[in-house]
């Protein structure tokens, strides 16, 4: 994902366009893809309060719709509302020395307030920008495999989450009001996972710790 990024810039350097000034007042929407790919890091499975050693929760990616909105407040000032459709991530259970358990899948909604500044002069039709805000992000739609429900797991739920969030991202005009953008996030994404099973109550922290990559495209209000 981040090569497609970078490759969509570059083509958006090559392209000739118009000046499209980010000037206060204006409202800036940007429509696109949006990928999540979490940088996961996770504590041991704890079962009834004791940690069992070798394991972790794996999250895999997704890919949705994904929209932001900025209003310029001033010249080189932004506040943006990053929103998307709800993300959806398989999770796995890993213990060393055996194959990864597939434990089920959880949606998530992540919106993100953001204070960006733009570095570039308002009016130049390439406008590279930096961003930093807050995620919280709503966990809800747990699911627990057909291989989980076999193994008598029960009642998965993970805790929402309030987070720190960097950006980087750039616009470049292709006309009065139409623009590229490409854009990544580093948000702070952290839960706590807990579930029923055999032998007891099982629970684990994971930093989930997603890199957001977006490409799409933006107009000028």
């Amino acid at each position: 994902m981040r090569k497609h990024i970078i490759a969509a810039a570059i083509a958006a350097l090559s392209l000739s366009g118009v000046a499209v000034a980010h000037e206060a007042g204006e409202v800036i929407l940007r429509v696109g893809v949006a990928h999540a790919d979490p940088d996961v890091s996770s504590s041991k499975v704890k079962l009834n309060g004791r940690s069992v050693s070798g394991t972790g929760v794996d999250v895999g990616s997704d890919t949705q719709l994904g929209l932001t909105t900025t209003l310029m407040i001033m010249p080189h000032f932004g506040i943006e509302l990053l929103a998307a459709t709800p993300f959806t991530h398989k999770l796995t259970l890993t213990q060393k020395g055996y194959s990864d358990f597939k434990l089920g899948k959880v949606s998530q909604l992540p919106p993100t307030v953001s204070a960006q500044f733009f570095f570039l002069n308002p009016k130049s039709r390439f406008q590279p920008y930096v961003g930093l805000g807050v995620t919280y992000t709503a966990f809800y739609n747990e699911k627990l495999s057909n291989e989980a429900k076999a193994a008598g797991f029960s009642d998965l739920s993970l805790k929402n989450s309030l987070g720190l969030t960097g950006q980087l991202g750039m616009d470049y005009a292709l006309g009065d009001s139409l623009f590229l953008n490409a854009a990544v996030w580093r948000m702070g994404m952290s839960t706590t996972a807990k579930m029923k099973g055999l032998l007891g109550d099982y629970k684990v922290d994971v930093d989930v710790d997603p890199w957001v990559y977006f490409i799409g495209v933006g107009f000028k209000f």
